[in-house]
């Protein structure tokens, strides 16, 4: 048997291939197929299932591209909801054979009613893993609150009281030696609590993981892993929706739209006759020195699919891209991941292309910390999440997180001239280039972020403060 955990970070997703006697299947697939392909074929093994243990809100999975190509059957937990595709639709307790191995499927609803878990046995029939999805993660559990986004009568209250029995009845009387293998790791917004170690033993989760205390009842677990949950991302729920009903378009139709070169003078062309959304992926200290006007930053090597589907309402929106040479494809494909499949070309021959056809370019002024340190009775605006800015933060500094950047911009004077900081230079740059384009022209980025703000012990820092709103 062969077993490969296939982590994606920036994702903070795991998606699993299996093989066994010239049989694989894969687990949770991300949306490209190749990857997938590619490893059946280096092992001349032929794709019999591709499994999803839920219909996932964070990604887009890739189940049913990698069914079409591989002719693997798709199997689900058990769910009356309608599908856009074919699928084997798993009972309790079903086992499916693979090779010299089998899986056996475990109903395990809480986090979605239709979650499920997969016990692997290997050749000798001993039960060797579990493939949780997001019912148990590496020190915490799946969050309940999501499937009642998408599914009507449930609470969230209702669904922990489904994840609580789950694990109490059908993953922790497992083997403690079990190996645990969830689908996300510390980073999502899947769970509030996930370590970064993405694999553990069962045994060792019932001592360390809060959620699996042999001692708690029913109504502490439940008040527990609501506790302190924030709203889910915007594109949780939409993403769930596709994966119930497929994606509109392939996805080498998707990359085939999204890889397409413009010139300078088609690329203006089609930026003035459409809606497109301008998304520039480059490094934010590149970025800032010149940009087309109007352009987003979101730097691609980083959290860059969270941010999209959290900073881009409409899923629909028509995207152009300004990328690092090079890069087209693989932007185009990571914005796939969360559902953002309307990529309609990119910049040939990036900025300085632009640069050279005549185009007018913008800025952002970004200075380093010493530069700030100089400037008296600066306003600082601190785009950090709520959580980070109480934990510390800089004497006076105003803060509008980026997350809800959308719903606060308001906050900000378009007059006033602020320097804008985050943690270490990623998020400010978003901030302010989204601004930027709807006329805030006050803006400064502090490169370094807060961290180079602490380390130059020039600027007086808060201890914990508790907000008004956790009182």
């Amino acid at each position: 048997m062969k077993l490969e955990q296939i982590y994606t970070g920036c994702l903070a997703e795991a998606a699993y291939y299996v093989e066994s006697n010239g049989e694989a299947l894969v687990i949770d697939p991300l949306r490209a197929p190749e990857p997938y392909l590619e490893r059946a074929e280096a092992d001349g093994a032929k794709i019999k299932y591709v499994f999803l243990t839920h219909f996932h809100a964070d990604f887009v999975a890739g189940h049913i591209d990698l069914a079409k190509k591989s002719g693997a059957t798709i199997v689900l937990g058990p769910t009356e909801t309608k599908l856009g595709y074919d699928a084997h639709i798993g009972k309790d307790g079903e086992v499916f054979e693979v090779g010299d191995i089998s899986l056996t499927l475990l109903h395990t609803p809480g986090h979605t009613m239709e979650s499920s878990t997969y016990l692997l046995k290997d050749e000798n029939g001993k039960e060797h893993c579990i493939f949780s999805g997001d019912t148990l993660f590496i020190g915490d559990v799946g969050r309940p609150d999501l499937a009642q986004k998408v599914v009507k009568d449930l609470t969230q209250e209702i669904l922990a009281g489904h994840l609580y029995d789950s694990l109490r009845n059908k993953i922790m009387p497992l083997p403690d030696d079990i190996i645990v293998y969830p689908n996300h790791g510390a980073g999502s917004a899947c769970g509030k609590n996930m370590s970064s170690e993405t694999f553990d033993t069962l045994g060792n989760q019932k001592k360390t993981n809060y959620a699996l205390r042999a001692d708690m009842t029913k109504e502490e677990f439940i008040e527990e892993v609501l506790d302190g949950l924030k709203p889910p991302p915007q594109y949780f729920p939409k993403n769930v929706m596709i994966n119930i009903q497929g994606p509109d378009a392939s996805y080498d139709e998707v990359i085939a739209k999204g890889v397409k070169g413009l010139s300078p003078r088609e690329f203006e062309t089609t930026a003035q006759a459409s809606e497109a959304l301008i998304l520039d992926t480059r490094d934010p200290q590149v970025f800032c020195k010149a940009f087309v006007p109007g352009s987003i930053n979101i730097w691609e090597n980083g959290n860059f699919a969270s941010w999209v589907g959290t900073l881009i309402p409409d899923l629909d929106q028509e995207i152009l891209l300004v990328t690092e040479e090079g890069k087209e494809e693989e932007v185009v494909m990571r914005l796939s991941r969360v559902g953002y499949d309307h990529a309609i070309g990119y910049l040939e021959g990036g900025i300085e292309a632009w640069k050279a056809a005549g185009y007018e370019v913008d800025q952002i002024k970004s200075v380093p910390v010493d530069e700030l340190n100089k400037v008296e009775d600066a306003h600082i605006l601190d785009c950090r999440k709520e959580s980070e800015y109480y934990s510390e933060h800089v004497i006076g500094a105003k803060n509008v997180p980026l997350d809800f950047i959308n719903q606060r911009m308001s906050e900000v004077d378009k007059d006033t001239e602020y320097y804008v900081h985050c943690r270490s230079g990623y998020r400010s740059m978003i901030f302010a280039s989204i601004l930027k384009a709807r006329g805030y022209n006050n803006l400064i980025d502090v490169a370094g972020g807060f961290n180079a703000m602490k380390e130059s012990g020039d600027f007086e820092i808060s201890d914990y403060v508790c907000p008004t709103t956790m009182l």
